[in-house]
């Protein structure tokens, strides 16, 4: 029968037998307790947990032998045909016994919320025959004396000093340390941390399997790990080699609140620290506060409030019917000390079920209501709602009721869903918790019929998913390489470092940076306090290595030097200077990007390589504007232009210097255009800076100069003028200048290529000078009579678009439009043909430098020179710009205009239109913006008109 079931005797039994040996930890109670019991003929002690239990039952097994020991815990029972001793868990213990000698370890917590009332029977009810030990901390000697009068009392001193430390960073923590912390995410943190600084962890949870505990501590034992990370459960008496404790958080849930640990509390587990007479230290770390003085003195000395009552819960239990055993639970104490314990996972649990008519009719006997009970203290291992735990209890109670056991199809079902040893730590975690709950059932009597098979079974998968579950959490919190180096650190062993062909730099197996150029970069992984001793061990093999590149590239050919957008100067792949602003923006200069490594002549060949490389990449891709600067035989005024256009990096707007154009004869104009500069209708520039190298390099130059090379449009411009395209949209978070640099006009909602817009004055030039001749009586197609012009295809595939985007390219350009209604003729007339939503709308080039447009005088000797200094398109743009489309392909334009120019006559006899269709007529105007000054009178007005002509000439 279950102990709480016994009888209730309101006082103690006799305290004839009775010891209470109290003191701080690391005081050697649980080995006096295990030296007591070997010295008696039997023997049974009981323990807080299930990890210490077995930790303890291992110690007596290696003294008397497995034969002589039992473990009862409430998963396990290990019961050897001639037993003398017990290692039980406080919950396992015997409601009687007649052993010589019983222990109880950890008595204190007769005063924890939750199993405290399970303690205080223990230590109230039980007794060995010959002696009864109660082990504990000092803060139960007045209660004990209370409770229990004429126990012996004795107290004991810690054998070592414990000390507080202070607070370290985690990185920064001592060898042999136990970091706690108070979730198993907090501690899997935790563990990351370390495993990548120090090498690796070992993992300590109360959820764990023994088996898997057991593993964990092996590892940090034999020193294949420095570190331990844990919960709380390392304060119950679990003997660990730890110097530091540190607390990286002071708060946990009990059960019912998230709160500040106690002072007795952070004393029990700071007292882990120290082992024996070697002297421990305690302290914080992570985000936890610095401890305050008053803490740290009670800890230092193990003063800490006494506990005055303990918690209680009647044995004394009526089961005669549900009502009866309710009323007994709910009983309170009648003795000073005792307080009455809130109600237990399993006074909920029967208070749930009990909701059930088919429970209640099942609970009709003593015997039933017994079972009821008994099924209701099954542990809720996997921590579910207390819902869906009592769905699990009715179900036991309900098959064991009816059929006189758990069926085992049932059974075998359930512990079916365990048995997998695949996920992850989460999972594998769950798992165990699931199968602890068939484990405890597997236990209890009566429960199964074949309970020996059960209880095989279901400690297979536990060892099963133990020893997988410990083989994650190696691979997840330890580094076997990085293990290996602190250990070889430890024994100031030589360190073997080496540099792989990429560049990794490995020091005894562990990755502890990279060579990137000639500089090293630490992976911020291999840190720590033997960071330095790593980094030491990894320049004996960076000296040899910087020094061979630095021979390398300075005897490497100028085709292993790759300049990139970013100005950063790659050697074989590999980042070796970076571009940086100099004097002048044709001169530039290198930092090499090294670490102190590079020094003396190795640097200065590197420095001197890297000056000579960048004067011949500049003066090769940008030779026009290198020429213009060193043309001395230039003429002052052409001499002044070429400087400018240097400054500008090629490119300038004919209208910023159109006086000094004007001033330039033809052989100041022949001298320029040797040195490769052409005089367009609206930019002075210099065709070959367009291709992409050099439109990239002076993209580069720019940037250097005007913010960096991160500035908006640098990465994305060049490389849409490499692509070959003749028009872009204008992105307006990029500079105007920049577009003008790389080759391009912005023109209105767009910005189109330098030569395609002289391609395009080409094609409108003509238009504007045509008048009837006696040979050319009609106007060519896109020509207007009066002067204008219309848009033509030829033009918009030169630019490719059309729209409202061509014409606001015009109106950027200064040409203005003029809508003209056209008369639409009968539909048996074919002659006009109404504009359709399909046919290419306007867009075209500006007109002269001042922004008039004007007709050239036929037979001019100025126009043989426009013909003459026209370029031909040059080979990596020239599939962007299309040659102009047949004549035919204007013929709806062509008879817009006809109707436009029909005479009165003509359109008298023509029928009635039924609609009025429009055409556009373009003509020369001012650019937005440009106020034009006129001379006063007609003489004046004259004058203008024919510098204006004289301007349009050489405009190619």
């Amino acid at each position: 029968m279950n102990v709480l079931t016994q009888p209730d005797a309101m006082h103690a039994p006799s305290a004839r037998t009775v010891t209470a040996i109290l003191g701080p930890t690391n005081t050697g109670k649980t080995h006096l307790a295990i030296e007591r019991m070997l010295a008696h003929s039997s023997g049974i002690i009981g323990l807080p947990l299930r990890l210490l239990a077995r930790e303890v039952y291992g110690r007596i097994v290696q003294r008397v032998g497995a034969d002589a020991v039992s473990l009862i815990t409430g998963e396990e029972k290990i019961i050897p045909a001639k037993a003398r001793f017990s290692v039980c868990t406080v919950e396992a213990l015997p409601a009687r016994t007649d052993a010589s000698f019983l222990a109880i370890d950890e008595i204190q917590l007769a005063g924890d919320l939750e199993r405290g009332h399970i303690f205080t029977d223990r230590i109230l009810n039980l007794r060995g025959r010959d002696e009864t030990l109660l082990l504990g901390a000092a803060t139960m000697r007045r209660v004990i004396e209370k409770l229990i009068p004429g126990a012996n009392i004795v107290t004991r001193p810690r054998l070592s000093i414990l000390t507080y430390a202070g607070s370290k960073k985690i990185t920064r923590m001592q060898r042999r340390s136990a970091i706690v912390a108070f979730s198993a995410d907090e501690v899997y943190a935790i563990g990351e941390l370390i495993r990548r600084q120090r090498g690796g962890v070992a993992v300590v949870l109360g959820a764990l399997s023994p088996r898997t505990r057991n593993a964990q501590v092996e590892m940090f034992q034999n020193g294949d790990v420095d570190f331990l990370v844990a919960t709380d459960a390392i304060g119950m008496g679990l003997n660990l080699d730890l110097d530091h404790v540190a607390f990286a958080s002071e708060r946990k849930f009990d059960g019912f609140q998230y709160r500040r640990l106690t002072p007795s509390e952070f004393g029990q587990i700071a007292g882990r620290a120290g082992r024996h007479t070697r002297d421990g230290t305690f302290g914080v770390t992570g985000r936890a506060d610095p401890f305050e003085p008053d803490l740290v003195e009670a800890l230092e000395v193990h003063r800490f409030e006494p506990i005055q009552t303990l918690q209680w819960r009647n044995r004394a239990l009526d089961l005669s019917s549900i009502a009866a055993l309710k009323a007994t639970l709910d009983k309170p104490p009648n003795r000073d000390g005792l307080t009455k314990a809130p109600p237990a996972d399993d006074v909920n649990v029967l208070d749930l079920v009990t909701r059930d008519p088919d429970v209640v009719a099942l609970a009709n006997t003593r015997e039933r209501v017994s079972l009821l009970w008994d099924v209701c203290q099954m542990p809720d291992y996997r921590r579910i709602a207390l819902a869906n735990h009592g769905e699990l209890v009715s179900a036991v109670f309900s098959q064991i009721a009816r059929r006189g056991a758990i069926s085992d199809e049932w059974f075998a079902e359930q512990i079916a869903f365990a048995d997998r040893t695949d996920g992850d730590i989460d999972t594998l975690s769950n798992r165990i918790a699931h199968i602890r709950t068939w484990t405890y059932a597997a236990n209890r009597p009566d429960w199964l019929r074949d309970q020996t098979h059960w209880q095989e079974q279901t400690r297979a998968i536990e060892d099963r998913l133990s020893d997988a579950l410990h083989e994650r959490l190696t691979q997840r919190f330890v580094d076997r390489r990085t293990s290996v180096l602190m250990r070889r650190l430890r024994e100031n062993a030589m360190l073997e470092a080496e540099i792989t062909p990429d560049g990794n730099v490995v020091v005894e197996g562990l990755h502890v940076g990279q060579l990137q150029g000639f500089r090293f970069v630490p992976d911020p992984q291999a840190g720590g306090p033997d960071a330095k001793a790593i980094r030491t061990a990894a320049q004996q093999a960076l000296v040899g290595e910087i020094s061979r590149r630095a021979e390398g590239v300075s005897v490497a050919p100028n085709e292993a030097f790759l300049l990139g957008s970013d100005g950063v100067l790659r050697w074989q792949g590999l980042t070796i200077a970076r571009l940086v602003d100099g004097d002048e923006i044709l001169k530039p200069r290198f930092v090499i990007l090294a670490d102190e490594a590079l020094t003396g002549a190795a640097l200065d060949a590197v420095q001197g390589r890297l000056d000579k490389w960048l004067k011949n990449h500049l003066e090769t891709l940008l030779k026009p504007l290198f020429d213009m600067r060193a043309a001395e035989e230039l003429a002052p005024m052409a001499r002044g232009i070429a400087f400018r256009l240097s400054e500008a990096l090629g490119v300038i707007e004919r209208s910023e210097i159109a006086e000094d154009v004007r001033a330039l004869d033809q052989d100041m104009r022949a001298s320029l255009r040797k040195l490769g500069v052409r005089f367009g209708a609206y930019n002075i520039y210099v065709p070959a800076l367009l291709k992409p190298h050099p439109s990239a390099l002076l993209a580069i130059l720019w940037g250097l100069k005007n913010g960096g090379l991160g500035g908006p449009g640098l990465a994305e411009l060049p490389a849409l003028s490499a692509a070959g395209r003749t028009t872009i949209p204008v992105d307006e978070t990029f500079p105007k200048a920049l577009y003008r640099v790389v080759g391009f006009r912005v023109s209105g909602p767009r910005a189109v290529r330098l030569d395609i817009l002289e391609r395009l004055a080409d094609l409108i030039r003509p238009l504007l000078a045509w008048r009837p001749t006696a040979e050319t009586p009609e106007p060519p197609n896109g020509a207007v009579r009066g002067g204008g012009f219309t848009v033509t295809p030829a033009m918009t595939s030169l630019l490719g678009s059309s729209g409202d985007d061509f014409a606001a390219v015009l109106k950027s350009l200064g040409y203005r439009v003029e809508r003209r209604a056209v008369p639409v003729a009968a539909p048996a007339t074919a002659a006009v043909v109404a504009p359709t939503e399909s046919a290419p709308a306007p867009e075209a080039i500006a007109p002269s430098v001042d922004g008039q447009t004007h007709e050239p005088v036929a037979g001019d000797a100025a126009a043989e020179t426009v013909i003459a200094d026209r370029p031909e398109p040059s080979g990596w743009a020239e599939d962007e710009a299309p040659s102009p489309a047949p004549q035919a392909a204007a013929a709806p334009a062509a008879a817009q205009i006809a109707a436009v120019e029909s005479t009165p006559a003509e359109a008298a006899a023509a029928p009635e239109p039924t609609e009025p269709a429009f055409i556009d007529v373009w003509r020369p105007g001012r650019p937005p913006g440009e106020r034009r000054h006129r001379p006063e009178g007609r003489e004046g007005r004259g004058l203008q008109r024919m510098a204006s002509l004289q301007d349009l000439a050489p405009a190619v």
